[in-house]
């Protein structure tokens, strides 16, 4: 029977509905794509809210998105689908590229403890944990399983951490897991800056990639090999493997010369490979090699495709279909897949549920990992209440909830402090800014744009406040010393060094939409009809308009101060025509009129310029009285996230 069959039979051995989480890396990949071909049952579950480059052409309906590190995720995700065969493959660290510590540890760890005390409740059939050959460290020459665990860096110490947690839920709690120790594995839909996809494009170019020392020893199993004994774990009598670990290794000490000229036989290269120094990686080994006695006595597995063989089908893969996965993989890697939106709720409580429901949805459509915050600006009415419970139903959501009302733009400054996302996005929680525009948005960021404001080309309601709106930003536009863009509010998406900047200003009274124009950046706007609020009535009238107007005029224009300038020299002049104007009638004109109306006007007329310079003056004064008091912004009362 070949190991395609076999493979066949296994699968169909295997108790439903499956799930394999870590399914967007190159085992669970692998793993999936061939359970797949022949049941339906079968679920890839990701971290990440999109389809990874592994998987892009498989179902969609098929891949869910979990975070192992959620209980209530991973709750959620178990009680709707049952699941009795569990592969959980999610790890991080194993790459050097991949350096967190914390999630290192958090993702290796708690995220298989969260995994087994949920599958725990279930009654499940099998649950195969990948571990790794890094659990012996040091120790990492031909080790038997029962060795020296030995763990030389923070990924092979949550690993070895990991078995022995399979261990006791395996014997002591008697779960039907094990724990699979693989060694170096390889094939198809391995990462493009591995060593054996990297020989393999630099064959078929008619050279080797740079190269380490030669002796340099490794255990290499192909990848079909490590799925066939990764079926059999989990079709085992787990009443001989439960809280086992096995070796998933070759036994064969492969060295880089042996890879190195199996490549060369395959593309019948001429030239020797050149050989450079050992690795300066502190956790690397020269010696790194399994001893799969134990695999081959409980399960009957042992690897069965020669290098050679495996390097030749993993080719044969490669030149056909690898590159547009790995041009995927490079646009995946490069894009930005964090957005925080950003939400300023003010008497907003009917609506907040609904833009939950619509940001989460954009979110997901346009493939990005996303947060939301809420900013509960002391609103009179439940908000507090509506936002405690979205932030128990998702840990995407988190609220803050301000002492008093501070106005929306500290509110959005509040938001935008705490964010986490590459990007943040600014909307008014009534819902007069769609959130299904995040994607133009989006679209546009991704073209290399830092700010991308909503431009209103119309506005639905009161049109009397519609031609009002327009005329404003006409008018604040000639009078800024900035180009300010028209028609454009603080609805916008913005890079996370712009917000960077606007966070750290230190102006009390802030005016965002001035101040993202001042800031500077590669800017773009993209237009959009604003709808009438949902619910409710608008809480701007014609006075907060106007002080609207005020503070960003005010804020971001002189023109005011340079008008009573040149009112002052017009009037100084026309006065001293006056005066001489007086003397020549004096001189040379007898009876003169006298009238009290003309005193009057003129009294009446230059008090008030008198007046309204002292206003504007006044204006700026009281901004700088306002600046110079140092105050805080805004104050949170409290800030709820989910960290359950």
């Amino acid at each position: 029977m070949s190991l395609k069959e076999k493979i066949q039979q296994e699968v169909l051995k295997l108790q439903g509905p499956i799930v394999i989480f870590g399914a967007g890396g190159f085992i669970g990949a692998n793993l999936f794509r061939q359970i797949v071909q022949y049941r339906d049952d079968v679920f890839a579950v990701t971290s990440k809210p999109f389809i990874p480059w592994r998987l892009d052409d498989c179902n969609p309906k098929q891949i869910l998105h979990c975070n192992i590190t959620k209980k209530h995720e991973l709750k959620q995700l178990f009680t709707t689908h049952s699941f009795k065969t569990i592969f959980t493959l999610a790890a991080y660290g194993a790459y050097s590229k991949q350096s967190d510590v914390d999630l290192i540890h958090e993702t290796n760890y708690i995220g298989l403890l969260n995994l087994l005390e949920t599958s725990s409740v279930f009654n499940i059939r099998a649950f195969v944990h990948a571990g790794s050959s890094s659990e012996y460290g040091l120790n990492a020459a031909a080790p038997s399983e029962d060795a020296l665990l030995s763990p030389n860096s923070h990924y092979a110490v949550t690993k070895a951490a990991a078995a022995q947690m399979i261990k006791f839920y395996g014997t002591v709690k008697e779960m039907p897991v094990l724990n699979l120790r693989y060694y170096s594995i390889y094939g198809k839909y391995e990462e493009p800056d591995r060593l054996i996809p990297q020989l393999i494009e630099n064959g078929m170019r008619g050279g080797y990639p740079p190269l380490v020392q030669p002796d340099i020893s490794r255990d290499f199993v192909y990848i079909d090999d490590t799925i066939y004994a990764t079926l059999l774990s989990a079709n085992s009598d787990f009443s001989k493997t439960g809280g086992e670990s096995l070796n998933i290794a070759s036994g064969k000490k492969s060295t880089i010369r042996d890879i190195a000229f199996a490549i060369k036989g395959i593309f019948n290269l001429e030239k020797d490979p050149e050989w450079g120094d050992f690795p300066n990686r502190k956790w690397d080994l020269k010696e790194w090699y399994g001893n799969p006695q134990k695999v081959k006595q409980l399960l009957g597995w042992e690897n069965v495709t020669s290098l050679k063989d495996g390097l030749t089908e993993t080719y044969l893969w490669q030149k056909d279909y690898a590159k547009p996965l790995y041009e995927k993989k490079i646009i995946q890697d490069k894009i930005r897949h964090q957005l925080s939106a950003v939400i300023a709720c003010y008497k907003d409580n009917l609506a907040i549920p609904i833009m939950y429901e619509r940001l989460t949805t954009t979110f997901k459509k346009i493939g990005v990992d996303y947060e939301i915050i809420f900013v509960n600006d002391c609103s009179p009415d439940n908000t507090t209440e509506v936002l405690k419970e979205l932030v128990d139903k998702d840990d995407h959501v988190i609220a803050i909830e301000h002492s008093r009302n501070f106005g929306s733009q500290s509110a959005f400054l509040s938001g935008m402090e705490i964010s986490t996302g590459d990007g943040v996005i600014l909307l008014d929680g009534d819902l007069q800014d769609p959130p299904e525009m995040i994607e133009k948005f989006y679209a546009k960021y991704l073209e290399g744009f830092d700010v991308i404001y909503g431009r209103r080309i119309k506005r639905e309601g009161n049109q009397m406040l519609a031609v009002f709106y327009k005329l404003f930003y006409r008018v604040f536009r000639n009078l800024s010393y900035i180009t300010i863009p028209v028609d454009a509010g603080d609805f916008s998406l913005m890079d996370r060094k712009v917000v960077h900047e606007l966070v750290k200003l230190p102006e009390t009274d802030q005016f965002m939409r001035g101040l993202r124009a001042w800031v500077g950046f590669k800017q773009t706007g993209v237009d959009y009809v604003r709808p009438e609020r949902m619910f409710g009535v608008t809480t701007n009238n014609w006075r907060k308009n106007l002080g609207w107007a005020r503070k960003g005029i005010f804020s971001f224009s002189y023109v005011p101060l340079e008008m009573l300038t040149y009112l002052g020299l017009t009037l100084t002049a026309i006065s001293f025509i006056a005066i001489i104007g007086q003397i020549i009638a004096y001189l040379f004109i007898k009876d003169i009129p006298h009238g009290i109306t003309t005193v009057i006007v003129l009294i009446l007329f230059f008090g008030g310029i008198n007046t309204l310079a002292v206003a504007l003056i006044g204006e700026y004064q009281a901004k700088i009285l306002e600046e110079s008091k140092r105050r805080p912004k805004f104050i949170r009362k409290n800030i709820y996230k989910n960290e359950y």
